[in-house]
């Protein structure tokens, strides 16, 4: 059974299933992260959907560089997790299926070319606590023992 982080489905609502694949790049004791601005302002493990006819693994290294500007390698899968949230930027309530891959950022190609996103550096404690989402910090307080 994949554990379920956040809200219960809600009665009555229709959820899409929408597969995702998201990276935890340490680089010693720091971590690498966006910050989203919009449609609301979270830090959060670079990643997101996994397109159709598109593996975990490309997804992680697409959304990464769009996210963040960095080139990934060493891609490493290390769990799943579950959050039911209605995503205004597609005006959808969505089932996210949420795979967690580590991997190593090995250096910065540009700035990040997903708008309203931008590359932060932080340490693993600091991100255990400042990530939006209860299942990004479940997996990265795991890094930090």
């Amino acid at each position: 059974m994949i554990r379920r982080f956040g809200e219960a489905p809600l009665r009555g609502k229709t959820y899409v299933l929408r597969p995702g694949a998201y990276g935890i790049l340490a680089r010693g004791n720091k971590l690498l992260v966006t910050l989203q601005s919009k449609p609301y302002v979270e830090f959060q493990l670079p990643g997101g959907g996994i397109d159709l006819g598109e593996n975990g693994i490309a997804a992680l290294h697409r959304e990464v560089r769009e996210e963040t500007g960095w080139k990934i390698s060493s891609p490493k899968f290390i769990g799943s997790f579950r959050r039911f949230v209605f995503m205004p930027e597609y005006e959808i309530w969505a089932e996210k299926l949420c795979h967690v891959f580590a991997a190593q950022p090995v250096y910065r190609l540009s700035a990040p070319t997903e708008p309203f996103h931008t590359a932060h550096w932080m340490t693993i404690r600091e991100a255990s606590s400042l990530l939006g989402n209860e299942g990004d910090r479940y997996f990265v307080s795991r890094l930090d023992h």
